[in-house]
């Protein structure tokens, strides 16, 4: 069993924790204007974490398995296809060169296979073998080989028909558009979903609930409806923070794993630390609002862990589905979380200059890591 997830969902847990009690055993809720610097900052890593890994890792993963081999194959096929058009290459010898090129992609697919079943599924290579010729493009065109070798056909038809085999398959992949309606969906349905339960009331937004009884900021944010449904809000969102972990932890790639943990983190602790002084305010109760900061704390970590064991044996479409829902409510969450600051004049420049250092942290993150050459690596 791997340690990451528990790891992961045990540092999570602990800067919940730790921020959330802030509030209850010290005098830090006092100073408003640094909780709002620090909520701005880590909207503005948020938002980069989102746009300039989250998403782009995501649409990656969703797009890259089913049709990926055949997109290789029809490319190579249309090289060789092009050889022998132009004369390089005799009809023969373009369908030996064919023929070479899909048991070489026969060869490298077992490969991988192997790489990840080792040796438990050896007894069954050969037939896997068969299978895998019996299917899609590369299935139809090893049936117009067998046609050619056994004299069924000329090798000029067979390179005919292989050429219409071609022209057809790429021309079902470039009229399929179901996957990036699906991968848009996907996107906005974390963000709708965020809108959706904030308009009903089950909120996250309480960072400025503990100083709007003592300021008056030019604008109405002292709604605070159900308590229960404040802190249901703030730990459904805690909950697809530990999918976007969960996910990227299912990946096995380092630096996607470290720049969402890193975005979860920083955003966790100014989250916490205003639920903690929300609940304080709300409760009257010092039991009542420790209950409340940990029953948020623990919705990141025991999502990590279900999100990881869950995702890890699904395709990767499914995976960058996943990732995408998961940037989608990070992106409502970041700009909400600051738009009432940016929109009032007296605070708008401050805090938008808070969000774009955040943003700038984070590209510097990144390029510190690419730099470092923290990749995929398992």
């Amino acid at each position: 069993m791997s340690t990451e997830p528990l790891l992961y969902a045990i540092l999570t847990f602990t800067i919940a924790m730790i921020c959330g009690l802030l509030p209850v055993y010290s005098k830090v809720k006092q100073d408003a204007d640094r909780l709002k610097m620090f909520t701005a900052i880590a909207s503005g890593i948020i938002i980069a974490s989102a746009m300039l890994v989250v998403i782009p890792e995501g649409y990656a993963l969703a797009v890259a398995d089913e049709h990926a081999e055949e997109t290789e194959l029809i490319a190579g096929t249309a090289l060789i296809l092009l050889d022998v058009e132009k004369g390089t290459l005799n009809a023969s010898q373009g369908i030996e060169s064919i023929e070479e090129l899909i048991a070489h992609d026969d060869h490298a697919e077992e490969d991988e296979e192997d790489e990840h079943a080792h040796d438990e599924h050896d007894h069954d290579e050969h037939g896997h073998d068969e299978e895998s010729h019996s299917k899609g493009l590369a299935g139809e065109i090893e049936h117009v080989i067998e046609e050619v070798e056994e004299g069924e056909i000329t090798a000029d038809a067979g390179i005919d028909e292989i050429e219409e085999l071609v022209s057809a398959h790429g021309a079902e992949e470039h009229a399929d558009h179901s996957s990036e309606l699906l991968i848009g969906a996907a996107l906005i349905g974390g963000f709708i979903l965020m809108l959706v339960l904030e308009g009903s009331g089950v909120g996250h937004a309480v960072h400025e609930e503990h100083h709007d009884h003592n300021e008056d900021h030019g604008h109405d944010h002292v709604h605070h409806g159900s308590g229960w449904m404040l802190v249901f809000g703030l730990t459904l969102h805690a909950a697809t923070d530990g999918i976007a972990v969960g996910a990227a932890l299912a990946t096995g790639s380092i630096s996607l794993t470290a720049a969402v943990v890193f975005a979860v983190v920083i955003h966790k602790g100014p989250a916490a630390f205003s639920l903690g002084v929300f609940s304080m305010h709300e409760r009257q109760d010092r039991k009542e609002t420790i209950r409340d900061v940990l029953i948020f704390s623990l919705a990141t970590p025991i999502m990590i862990v279900l999100a990881f064991f869950a995702l890890s044996g699904l395709e990767t479409s499914v995976i960058g589905l996943a990732m995408l829902f998961s940037a989608g409510t990070f992106l409502y969450v970041a700009t909400v979380d600051t738009l009432p600051d940016i929109h009032n004049p007296e605070t708008g420049k401050k805090s938008m200059l808070y969000v774009v250092l955040g943003v700038v942290l984070m590209l510097l993150l990144l390029l510190g890591a690419n730099m470092l050459d923290i990749g995929h690596a398992h």
